[in-house]
C-alpha cells in the first residue's frame, strides 16, 4: 500500500494532505516492534512553479514506508515569508497561516505536537523551510531542502510578487535566511543539497554553508552531487535521502524527551 492522497481546506486555503498506510507492527531503529499510528509528520513548503508532493512517486514511496503524514499547503508565489503577499492573502502572511493554521491542523487530524513535525521544501520552499526553521528552531527542530533558491533578493525588482512584499532589494536581503540564523539557537537538525550545476542559487547555498561553518552550528549540505541542475529530475534524486534525514531527525529529538 502506498497510502492516499487527499484535498482539504485550512483556514480557506487548499492543501494536499498525505495519510500513510497503517503500520501494525512499524519497527524502531532497534528493530523492536510496536504497535503504533503515524509518530511524525512532514509539512512540506512548495516551490514556485507551485507543484507540490501529490503523486509523486519518489516521494510517496518514502513517506509510506516511514510512516509519515504529510501536509502541502498552497500559497502560491509567496516566498513563504512573514510578509503580507497580495497574491496569497491581503490579511495574513504565509508563515503566520502555517503558524497559526497548519500546525495546528497536525494536532488535529493526527494528534501529532509541534516538535513532531519536520519540515521539506524545494527551490522557493526550501528556502522557506530553512527560514522558518531557523526562525522558530523550538518547534522545528528538523529541516530540509532540496536546491534551496537563498538569495531570493536577487529577484527583487523582475515584476514578482516580492516588489509588493518589500520595499527594496536590500530589505528582501534582510529577510533571506541567512540572515536568520542565530549562533547561539538553532534547528538540531538541518540538510540542504543544490546541483551544482544549478549556476542562479548554488552560491546562496555555499554561502550559508560557510556561515553555519564559522559560526559552528551542526548541519549536513550535499554541493557535490550532480542529477539534472535545478530541475525535477535532481529533486527526486535526492528525494529519499532528505526525507530520511528528517525522519532521523524527528526520531533522535523524540527520544531526548522520553
Amino acid at each position: 500500500m502506498s497510502g492516499i492522497w487527499s484535498t482539504a481546506e485550512i483556514a480557506g486555503k487548499q492543501v494536499d494532505v498525505y495519510d500513510p498506510p497503517p503500520h501494525p507492527t512499524l519497527s524502531t531503529p532497534e528493530g523492536e516492534g510496536r504497535v503504533r499510528g503515524a509518530r511524525f509528520g512532514l509539512l512540506f513548503l512548495h516551490p514556485l512553479g507551485l507543484e507540490t508532493l501529490h503523486d509523486r512517486p519518489a516521494f510517496t514511496r518514502v513517506l509510506a514506508e516511514l510512516g509519515l503524514t504529510c501536509l502541502c499547503p498552497h500559497a502560491r508565489r509567496c516566498w513563504w515569508a512573514d510578509r503580507i503577499c497580495a497574491e496569497f492573502d491581503t490579511q495574513i502572511t504565509p508563515e503566520r497561516h502555517l503558524l497559526d493554521n497548519a500546525l495546528p491542523y497536525f494536532r488535529q487530524r493526527w494528534d501529532l505536537a509541534p516538535r513532531a513535525i519536520g519540515l521539506l521544501g524545494t527551490s522557493m520552499g526550501g528556502q522557506g523551510a530553512l527560514r522558518l526553521a531557523f526562525k522558530h528552531p523550538k518547534l522545528f527542530p528538523a529541516a530540509a531542502a532540496i536546491s534551496p533558491a537563498i538569495d531570493y533578493h536577487e529577484m527583487y525588482g523582475q515584476g514578482t510578487p516580492l516588489d509588493g512584499m518589500y520595499d527594496s532589494k536590500e530589505q528582501c536581503r534582510q529577510d533571506t535566511v541567512t540572515l536568520h540564523v542565530h549562533p547561539a539557537e538553532y534547528p538540531p537538525h538541518i540538510f540542504f543539497c543544490i546541483d551544482p550545476d544549478d549556476s542562479v542559487w548554488f552560491r546562496g547555498c555555499d554561502r550559508l554553508h560557510e556561515k553555519l561553518n564559522a559560526l559552528g552550528i551542526p548541519h549536513e549540505a550535499d554541493l557535490a552531487t550532480k542529477a539534472g541542475g535545478h530541475s525535477w529530475d535532481y529533486v527526486n534524486h535526492m528525494a529519499e535521502r532528505a526525507i530520511r534525514f528528517v525522519y532521523d531527525g524527528l526520531v533522535e529529538e523524540s527520544r531526548r524527551l522520553l
